[in-house]
């Protein structure tokens, strides 16, 4: 973020954090009432009731160090609660489950969170109660967003072209008549001075990406703007526009242009939100039915890509 964050809201972040966590019980070292912190009760939820789920999946899932992760697992391990072993798929790969008596306890570990948060909820109203679980939402789905990263990668980079391949598959998808990837951008003309080719990464996993490309003397182009399924409806979309508005900036392109097809009505109404004009058709894309644009000119620099 290129604007720092005033102590005030630092501030507020940091009471509710202090507040939420002791009013759940996170500090307890009997979480729950059961035998054990909450960190060790949040791996053994997280390994679940079923066949079982790679070490190496858990520590990307909880962000965990992998020593801290595999001394959690062997005191649930002398609980007798779980089991470690290899994939059979692959030797290389450690693998943890719940035994019999760790799906039990699974299972009340369950019943107690479920008791706790009803107590929780139940001194409150049900307009109150919606209006907690509403902004409760709200603040996963700014959280989630706050998480992403936004990289600068070449247009030839594995997650690029790997976003490409799902962008393309969407398209397919939607669009009535398919899509065809000989309409992609090629890697060279979104790298180096040429363009831009940004990615977001959402836990290390690429969710989104958008493209930049010089058409003429000041005049840049926007495309493939998009955003996995899974990470949809938290304002990504828009952060990736910033982000190739910015790099547009920085390679002093005054205005930029894009087009998108007449089905995608959601992308239609962000950009006019965004501020782009509908303008009359600029290329022959077969795919577009509406073609739009922007002047960057005395909107202020900035870098485009937020961590």
């Amino acid at each position: 973020m290129t604007e720092p964050v005033p102590a005030e809201q630092v501030a507020a972040f940091r009471r509710f954090n202090r507040y939420f966590t002791r009013r759940i019980g996170a500090l307890d070292e009997h979480y729950l009432g059961q035998d054990r912190p909450l960190g060790e009760a949040r791996l053994l939820f997280e390994i679940g009731e079923g066949a079982g789920v790679s070490l190496r999946e858990l520590r990307g899932r909880l962000g965990l160090d992998a020593g801290y992760l595999s001394r959690m697992a062997k005191a649930l391990q002398a609980q007798d609660l779980v089991r470690v072993g290899v994939a059979a798929h692959d030797n290389r790969q450690r693998t943890i489950e719940p035994t019999p008596a760790g799906r039990v306890e699974i299972g009340e570990q369950n019943r107690r969170s479920d008791a706790l948060v009803a107590g929780l909820l139940g001194g409150l109203t049900p307009a109150q109660r919606a209006e907690l679980t509403g902004a409760m939402a709200t603040a996963e789905r700014l959280l989630r967003l706050a998480g992403i990263r936004v990289e600068v990668v070449e247009g030839g980079a594995p997650d690029a072209l790997a976003c490409l391949d799902a962008y393309a598959a969407d398209l397919d998808a939607r669009f009535p008549e398919g899509f065809d990837k000989a309409a992609l951008v090629r890697p060279e003309e979104v790298s180096g001075d040429a363009g831009a080719f940004l990615v977001a990464y959402e836990e290390g996993r690429p969710v989104g990406c958008g493209a930049l490309r010089r058409l003429e003397p000041g005049v840049g182009e926007i495309r493939h703007v998009w955003v996995s399924a899974g990470a949809r409806r938290l304002g990504l979309a828009r952060r990736l526009l910033d982000g190739l508005e910015g790099q547009a900036r920085e390679r002093g392109l005054d205005v930029v242009r894009l087009d998108t097809h007449a089905v995608l009505t959601e992308a239609q109404a962000m950009y006019r939100a965004c501020g782009y004009t509908e303008i009359p058709r600029y290329d022959d894309n077969p795919y577009a039915g509406h073609w739009f644009e922007k002047r960057l000119s005395g909107e202020g620099a900035g870098t485009g890509v937020a961590g």
